[in-house]
């Protein structure tokens, strides 16, 4: 069974009250509270390689006592259920205390190998920090969380995991588009698993109430378990801290934009300290390229969280949390440098990524051949293509993995690419000639590295996947779920296992976005409300 070692409950502050019910929680970074048992657990699907890090039996996998225990009914020994208390900024605003208004976490599992994995269920019954709400959670939103949690981590994005899906065999009654129309919902229970869920509210909370003393314990409980590398915790630890937080993040962000990920709720409370990716909201993957898309219908009006801001929304967010670290660290000057050097860590990993999509060896922007002879640098090859992209509805992702069959010295051109137009006979001839005149540039631009045609190919299909979690295929799989089958749920997740490989069988799952999603709730646009 699991073994637990409940570490941030040794070291940390806890709510002095037992009281589940909603208030103010000072001076404490979590409250302890035991998730509300459902009528009819069952599991709908679980993830082996997270079954595999938590050293489970396998035989518990496909035993009633997986839905029993990972739906809440029933703990183990050893675990020790807590909510936690954060704050934050929502769409720019200071929002105050937040808190795991739906989130209780089990307790924190050892394994043989010494890695610490905190336990967590989303949807488990209602907190003192569920405001207003009731801390279930959705059919809809389970199954997305429970599916890009893996995929993400497949495609080699830093993310928390997903162990299970599990059914509650209960109704939640939610209003879908916030139009005055609830209606009630099959619920679920996610069970999320993460070497720890904070995330920089929780820091900015404490820095809010002047709670320093409870700010420099998890400062230092963060460094001292997640940051050894760093020394002793001092003011140059916290310092260093920082300034890594900033990398990570920077990277994260890079990712996300490699694949066309949109987080769609960037709030300072759903970003990890660890630079993962947390809270799996509303978000989605850019099917047309549109740097202004965001699949959160909360933020259509203002559009602050769409696919081309989130790498400035970041930046924000890490100032915020450079606020709260403040009082620690003491140096205005040092922590303003270690923002700094964000942008830095963003465009050179930003860059790494988009040469690796290119298929080039590095990313190069001198302006001169070894010759001497004028050349197009990597940033404006970019920047013409993110152009050529935005110009028509062509498909982000089919692009990029059409672009490798594209030969440089011979072989197919702009025709290998025609499958990612959403439209092809609309496309303007002016629209054609433009990327062509772009496909001659990014050809002589390979031919300068020398790279041969099927090795460039190979080495493009490695980092520009063929599958995604898209939201109309998401979608899918959750109509069959509030059904009661989890087919297309499990083999989603069979196919999101290995997102850069063919899979001939499963292309289906790799067509652009069709028709009928294009403006679908769920598809289109997604809420918070789940």
């Amino acid at each position: 069974m699991l073994e637990f070692d409940n570490r941030a409950l040794r070291e940390l502050p806890i709510d002095a009250s037992s009281a589940n019910r909603i208030r103010q929680v000072f001076g404490a970074c979590f409250s302890r509270v035991r998730p509300t048992p459902v009528k009819a657990p069952r599991t709908l699907s679980v993830a082996r390689e997270v079954a595999e890090l938590l050293e489970l039996d396998p035989a518990l996998l496909s035993s009633p006592e997986l839905a029993e225990v990972f739906s809440g009914n029933r703990l183990l020994p050893g675990m020790d259920p807590v909510s936690a208390c954060y704050g934050g900024h929502q769409f720019g605003n200071w929002a105050g205390q937040l808190g795991d208004g739906r989130a209780i976490t089990l307790g924190e599992v050892t394994n043989r190998r010494g890695e610490h994995w905190e336990v967590q269920l989303k949807g488990a019954g209602p907190t003192p920090y569920s405001r207003r709400a009731d801390g279930r959670a959705v059919m809809r939103s389970s199954v997305r969380e429970f599916l890009c949690s893996e995929a993400m981590h497949h495609l080699g994005v830093p993310t928390t995991r997903a162990l299970c899906l599990v059914g509650t065999g209960e109704d939640v009654i939610r209003d879908l588009l916030y139009d005055g129309n609830p209606r009630p919902e099959p619920g679920a229970i996610v069970c999320r698993v993460a070497p720890s869920f904070l995330r920089f509210g929780n820091f900015e909370l404490l820095a809010n109430r002047n709670e320093i003393e409870v700010l420099r314990k998890l400062a230092d409980y963060v460094i001292i378990n997640y940051f050894p590398e760093l020394g002793a915790p001092s003011q140059a630890a916290y310092l260093a801290w920082f300034s890594e937080v900033c990398r990570r993040t920077a990277r994260l962000l890079a990712d996300w934009m490699a694949v066309g990920f949109v987080h769609g709720v960037m709030n300072t409370d759903n970003m990890s300290v660890l630079g993962l990716t947390i809270d799996y909201g509303p978000y989605g993957f850019l099917d047309a390229f549109d740097p202004n898309f965001t699949p959160n219908i909360t933020d259509r009006a203002g559009r602050r969280y769409r696919y081309g801001t989130q790498p400035r929304v970041a930046h924000w967010n890490l100032a915020c949390f450079a606020n709260a670290l403040l009082p620690l660290v003491g140096d205005v000057e040092g922590l303003e440098a270690a923002l700094n050097g964000y942008a830095e860590a963003f465009r050179s990993a930003h860059e790494r990524r988009m040469a690796d999509k290119l298929g080039l060896l590095r990313f190069d922007d001198t302006e001169l051949t070894p010759t001497g002879a004028a050349r197009v640098t990597d940033t404006a090859l970019v920047g013409e293509l993110f152009d050529v992209l935005g110009a028509t509805e062509t498909d982000w992702t089919i692009f990029f993995r059409k672009l490798s069959n594209v030969g440089c010295n011979t072989g197919p051109g702009p025709e290998a690419l025609e499958d990612a137009y959403y439209d092809a006979e609309s496309v303007p001839r002016e629209a054609r000639q433009r990327l062509a005149t772009w496909l001659e540039r990014y050809r002589a631009r390979v031919r300068e590295d020398g790279t041969a045609d099927e090795e460039r190919k190979r080495r493009m299909d490695l980092v520009n996947p063929k599958y995604l979690l898209r939201n109309y295929v998401a979608q899918l799989a959750i109509e069959r779920a509030e059904l009661g089958d989890a087919s297309v749920v499990n083999e989603l997740l069979e196919v999101l296992r290995h997102p850069f490989d063919e899979q001939p069988e499963k292309a289906r799952f790799a067509e652009k976005r069709p028709d009928w999603a294009k403006n679908r709730p769920g598809c289109s646009m997604l809420s918070c409300s789940s």
